[in-house]
């Protein structure tokens, strides 16, 4: 998503520099609505408060517990350090 938004920079005659920086910020909306549904899903499904109506096994929990990990890493690698080597290799 942050590389399409880049192009559509690119295409409309912005320098690669300007390019970069409005297409990770034009991304970071759709990034974050949807890890943050995630997110929404996996606590729900990790059950913490132990509802009763959500009968989850150790299985379940588990699931919920690698997706959140799985968001929270991507999400710090996507924005993050995307950012940076993008950056560094623009400058080299």
């Amino acid at each position: 998503l942050i590389f399409e938004r880049m192009k559509e920079e690119v295409r409309t005659g912005k320098p690669l520099k300007t390019a970069m920086e409005l297409g990770f910020g034009r991304a970071w909306d759709s990034i974050r609505d949807a890890n943050i549904c995630t997110l929404i899903t996996a606590f729900i499904l990790f059950n913490p408060f132990n509802w009763n109506f959500l009968n989850v096994s150790g299985m379940v929990r588990g699931f919920a517990l690698t997706l959140a990990i799985g968001i929270a890493v991507s999400l710090f690698t996507g924005v993050v350090v995307t950012r940076n080597l993008i950056r560094i290799f623009y400058r080299g």
